[in-house]
């Protein structure tokens, strides 16, 4: 039904658009008792086999709306009612920015792929921090807050930019995640690099736990698939000597060739980071690279052309305790997450591992032997 709607309604329509308008109704059916209770059933059955600690955290399962599409947490109790396990928001800035010009967000259809350039578009740290500590929970669920430099602060000021919004949003995350992979702002990506990167996240470190006091609040970096793989294990190894609490693998790709793209030349063209099946080949490399490289020191989420539960299960055996979603939501609708939990479900069921703690990396440590 979904996808009959999507060919006939929302593919023609502007993906911006389409996003509000679809994000607008979860809105309101989240905001209706009777209605997200039912919808809640029908989209977000548990399977208790699926159960998972990560971070410190408790969730429901293992299977996560990867950070973007509720940039402003807005929408946490109603993304929780589709059956993600734990919701991303963000990237929030220090300062709150419009983004890029439109159009900046372009849909590849022939290729279930997204491209974006939407350049951190938020109501700032100060608005989001506001919304998250007016919030009363409907459903449990977990909630991530991904941040990001203000476009208009200097390179050379980035840290500083970071530690404000952490100081404002790190008592309103059950984890925090640094952002320092997104093609779409200019100079960020250079954060990558171990000789930027170590005093920002030692900053952002002690900010959060400068702030929180009564917890510690899980940190995680989230890295671009496009690293070489000596730059991987760079920040592999700076993850684990830092004693970061996670690494997400991976962000957006800013390469075309070797892809096998079948969109229009005009569109895959476009400037912005690829997301969606395209990126499931790489994004799977890098995480299984990681996993080789720090064990089960640190979480590793991983995130990246997931359609469904096969290439969920895939990450799990790479070595992900934690699996996002995003593009392939615009694609699958609203029983993508019911689909990849009943799919994961029966592939444990199936499989020789008692539980899922015991099937991550399950794959790559027989590969490193």
């Amino acid at each position: 039904m979904y996808k009959l709607f999507f060919q006939l309604v929302f593919k023609r329509m502007d993906p911006e658009q389409a996003h509000h308008l679809a994000f607008r109704w979860i809105r309101l059916a989240a905001r209706i008792p009777v209605l997200r209770t039912f919808l809640a059933a029908a989209f977000a059955p548990r399977h208790e086999a699926l159960r998972t600690e990560a971070l410190g955290l408790r969730m429901h399962g293992p299977f996560g709306l990867a950070a973007g599409f509720d940039k402003n947490a807005v929408a946490v109790d109603g993304m929780s009612m589709l059956g993600f396990d734990h919701i991303e928001i963000g990237t929030v800035t220090g300062e709150p920015q419009p983004g890029n010009p439109r159009k900046r967000l372009f849909r590849l259809v022939a290729d279930r792929a997204l491209i974006n350039r939407m350049g951190f578009n938020n109501e700032g740290s100060a608005a989001v921090a506001e919304r998250l500590a007016r919030r009363t929970p409907v459903f449990r669920t977990t909630v991530g807050v991904n941040i990001g430099k203000t476009k208009a602060v200097p390179e050379g000021e980035a840290v500083a930019d970071y530690v404000k919004s952490t100081e404002r949003l790190a008592a309103h995350a059950d984890y925090l995640v640094v952002n320092v992979s997104s093609p779409n702002t200019p100079g960020l990506r250079d954060l990558q690099a171990t000789e930027a990167l170590r005093p920002l996240l030692t900053a952002v470190r002690e900010a959060a736990d400068r702030t929180v006091t009564d917890r510690r609040v899980p940190l995680l970096v989230k890295i671009a698939p496009d690293l070489a793989d000596e730059d991987v294990d760079a920040v592999a190894d700076l993850a684990v000597e830092l004693g970061l609490d996670g690494i997400i693998a991976t962000n957006t790709t800013i390469a075309r060739d070797g892809l096998g793209l079948k969109s229009a030349a005009s569109l895959v063209e476009e400037t912005g980071g690829l997301s969606g099946a395209p990126l499931k080949e790489r994004s799977l490399e890098v995480l299984s690279r990681l996993y080789a490289r720090v064990g089960t020191r640190i979480t590793l989420v991983g995130v990246g052309g997931v359609e469904n539960a096969e290439d969920a299960w895939q990450r799990i055996l790479a070595g992900a305790t934690l699996v996002q979603g995003y593009s392939a939501f615009v694609y699958e609708g609203p029983f993508y997450a019911r689909a990849v939990h009943k799919g994961l479900a029966a592939r444990l069921a199936a499989s020789p591992y008692a539980t899922l703690a015991e099937a991550v990396g399950a794959e790559t440590r027989k590969a490193v032997r």
